[in-house]
């Protein structure tokens, strides 16, 4: 089944994130109505409570809009201009869960793709600790002391879609 589900450019992959998670007996989305084995297990900010929406509730937007929702906080991101590029990561892309309040970073004029958790040995496992360290928002305490990256803070992993470079967004318990 999951070969079968929308792309999302701003998330790769969320079985591997956890927000989409695969059911052994199909429930109904709430949104079209139609039975899913997969459904969505992250974030979402409405008014009343939504669950098992399917991934292409999400992915048409239909979703956010039925319920007047959002899957990220527009506020809680770097800053992109191009408002189609916001509307998409709100209103059609997966979010992630954060130990606090969630924030999606951008680069090179657009929304980064979220990799998922990272902790200082995956950032040393994947060669890319130097590169993350470089990112002027890193606070200066993280930047001398990497390896308490995994338990406080918690680190969440970018990557941007058109240069390649790695980010990380931090969040502290």
């Amino acid at each position: 089944m999951k070969n079968n589900i929308p792309v999302f450019k701003y998330h790769p992959d969320p079985f591997a994130t956890g927000v989409f998670e695969e059911l052994e007996e199909p429930v109904t989305c709430p949104c079209c109505g139609e039975k899913t084995s997969v459904i969505y297990t992250g974030p979402f900010y409405s008014v009343g409570e939504v669950e098992n929406l399917c991934p292409a509730c999400i992915a048409s937007g239909a979703a956010a809009e039925k319920y007047d929702g959002a899957f990220q906080d527009s506020e809680s991101t770097d800053e992109v201009e191009d408002l189609d590029k916001v509307d998409e990561l709100v209103s059609r892309t997966p979010g992630y869960c954060g130990w606090q309040q969630e924030y999606w970073r951008a680069h090179c004029g657009d929304f980064c793709a979220y990799l998922g958790d990272v902790d200082y040995q995956g950032l040393v496992d994947q060669g890319i600790l130097e590169e993350v360290l470089e990112d002027p928002e890193l606070n200066d305490w993280l930047r001398d002391n990497p390896q308490s990256l995994g338990c406080n803070p918690y680190g969440y992993l970018f990557r941007c879609l058109h240069c390649g470079k790695h980010l990380i967004q931090t969040d502290y318990d």
